[in-house]
């Protein structure tokens, strides 16, 4: 297909650092010869919108349109567009391009390349802000665009374009995924649920950690953890000092790191993949006497988000979503902030979000 003029546009933008999101209408770049224009289905609600939305990490230029777990079908594509057609179901999650050429790049990790252009909140190639999913319709690069089963209800594989791959990916890269491995999954939110859900999918032993024991048995009945770990119970951790291959910990709220650790076995890996706003107490000698190690984990590739979402569809993966009118943002935004959600706020974009008079 050909190029079409630059589109209008309608979503909901955050206009300062209150973070309250209110009818923005905006332009779409015209259709390039690579992409493709999707019309947006559903877009999930993650807690990294919210920091951006009120400007958390100093970075946020403003208006802002969020979202970057978005699922959708295409509705045009460029003249040499090869992968994807109109029609096809699909989804674009923290990123829109990269600069496909660096080290990083070609070892298919484009979300770490200095270059990455956010899905939301970045500049584009021409200097116009990227805007995101909280809004009708999105231009993407093909390369970029990820094609979700047909198995796979949209609304509910709409949090895996980023809370999906970001516990898939370190499980995978980190040797984390073979059965008789024993996970420790810290935290039962957004990101942890789905983390049980995959880990248990792998063949994995799965530990659930939390601090009280009020989701114990959601996590076991409901999500199929083998276990459940109260952190703030002293007898509960200590018999489970040392049992543990991995740790992924999704918790974004400040909390201390030393129990969690004495968790691990020698070697053992633990996984930040949650962002406290507040630096984090990192004792040293609990992981120079275990030769454990601590690292950090952000989204994952265009590659492994495919095979992540793949792998979903061959196990019926989904998140667990409460779904929510674009007239609920605001509030769901509050409640996201207070832990009041089982387990990801989704919005029905293509139903509820409408243009105002």
């Amino acid at each position: 297909m050909g190029k079409v003029p630059a589109t209008e546009a309608f979503g909901l933008a955050a206009k300062d650092e209150s973070g309250v999101l209110s009818p923005f209408r905006f332009s779409r770049r015209e259709t390039g010869e690579k992409d493709v224009r999707l019309k947006v289905l559903f877009c999930g609600i993650c807690h990294t919108d919210v920091c951006m939305a009120r400007n958390e990490w100093g970075f946020t230029t403003y208006p802002l349109v969020p979202g970057h777990e978005i699922v959708g079908v295409v509705t045009e594509v460029g003249a040499k567009v090869i992968k994807f057609k109109a029609g096809d179901k699909v989804g674009v999650g923290y990123m829109l391009s990269s600069c496909r050429s660096c080290d990083i790049c070609t070892d298919d990790q484009e979300n770490h390349c200095p270059k990455m252009i956010m899905t939301s909140g970045g500049k584009y190639y021409d200097d116009t802000m990227t805007y995101g999913g909280y809004s009708d319709h999105l231009v993407c690069e093909e390369d970029y665009i990820i094609r979700i089963p047909e198995n796979l209800p949209l609304d509910a594989a709409a949090p895996l374009l980023c809370a999906g791959v970001t516990v898939y990916s370190p499980l995978k890269s980190h040797g984390l995924d073979k059965p008789g491995i024993h996970i420790g999954v810290v935290g039962l939110g957004g990101l942890g649920h789905v983390a049980v859900k995959f880990a248990k999918a792998m063949g994995t032993k799965v530990t659930v950690i939390s601090s009280s024991d009020g989701k114990r048995d959601e996590a076991i009945n409901r999500l199929g953890a083998d276990l459940f770990l109260v952190s703030r119970d002293p007898e509960e951790m200590k018999d489970a000092m040392g049992t543990m291959d991995g740790i992924i910990d999704t918790v974004s709220a400040t909390h201390p790191l030393l129990p969690l650790l004495g968790l691990l076995k020698y070697k053992g890996k633990f996984i930040m993949v949650g962002a406290p706003d507040k630096p984090l107490d990192l004792p040293a000698l609990p992981l120079i006497l275990g030769k454990k190690m601590v690292v950090g984990s952000m989204t994952g590739g265009i590659k492994e988000s495919q095979e992540m979402v793949d792998f979903a569809g061959k196990h019926n993966i989904t998140a667990d979503i409460e779904l929510i009118s674009a007239d609920y943002v605001n509030m769901a935004m509050e409640r996201l902030e207070k832990g009041d959600v089982r387990y990801r706020f989704v919005i029905d974009v293509a139903n509820t979000m409408k243009p105002t008079p």
